[in-house]
């Protein structure tokens, strides 16, 4: 049995309401594409560029209305729906930046942003908090197992290596991967890097251009490509067989055979 997986891009705006709406368009193309899962971009629940003190603002909590929506979606096409939201922080100022999965019953996984993206002259640590460093939150959906992270954290291996040791045989990573000189390179590779080196699926959903460099793709364990959208609002679908998994690890069993643990560092 393989499992359908979809990535779906598209460009979260300040409309909550419109954000949704186009949410529930993709999905249903999903659905209708034979998806089981489907992965939405990071902040699919509102989004600004620049930053500003709007983002606190709209924060809600993991079970408020965004999630209440997809819920909904969730039950009525019968998939599970992956996003990224702003979850209200602790000090009132900053926010969360979460994923999470949602089926029929609500929350099923969710996962707090772990590398912030204080890099190519960007801040978002100014804005938000970092999530801590805790045991993977894992799904399984017809004898497939998925792991969650976001955006910037692929370039972190480590990553990669919890989701996969705490069972994950794909990755779902919404993302708002920012335009510039070889960005598009570094997020090709990344993706693949991130498959073969743990030999699993790899799914990813970003913003189209112009703030993202769009190419949201399906990855297999060998690094393959199997579906991918261009620059285009779309949705695009794998099936993907979990069988495939324990076939590249047989052959290749590196995971089995590294040599090293992941430690957390403060």
């Amino acid at each position: 049995m393989t499992v359908g997986v979809a990535v779906a891009q598209f460009s979260p705006t300040t409309d909550a309401a419109v954000n949704v709406e186009l949410i529930a368009s993709l999905v249903r193309t999903a659905s209708e594409r034979g998806a089981r899962v489907v992965v939405f971009p990071e902040y699919s629940s509102y989004f600004i560029d620049p930053f500003d003190e709007s983002l606190a603002a709209h924060a809600q909590e993991v079970d408020g209305p965004f999630t209440q929506a997809l819920t909904r979606l969730a039950d009525e096409h019968g998939i599970v729906v992956v996003a990224g939201l702003l979850e209200r922080a602790g000090d009132g100022r900053r926010v969360r930046n979460t994923v999470v999965a949602i089926d029929a019953s609500g929350v099923v996984a969710r996962y707090r942003k772990l590398h912030l993206y204080d890099a190519f002259g960007q801040r978002e640590s100014d804005w938000v908090q970092p999530g801590e460093l805790a045991e993977p939150e894992t799904f399984e959906v017809d004898g497939l197992r998925f792991g969650l992270m976001t955006c910037y954290d692929l370039r972190f291996p480590e990553v990669g290596r919890l989701l996969v040791d705490a069972g994950a045989d794909a990755f779902l990573v919404p993302a708002e991967w920012v335009r510039g000189p070889l960005k598009e390179h570094h997020w090709r590779t990344l993706l693949q890097a991130r498959a073969i080196e743990n030999t699993v699926f790899v799914a990813a959903a970003d913003h189209p251009p112009p703030l993202g460099v769009g190419l949201s793709a399906i990855v297999d364990p060998l690094g393959v490509q199997l579906a991918a959208i261009g620059t285009a609002t779309d949705v695009v679908v794998a099936h993907l067989d979990p069988d495939v998994v324990e076939r590249v690890r047989r052959v290749n069993p590196s995971v089995a055979l590294r040599r090293f643990r992941v430690v957390p560092r403060d």
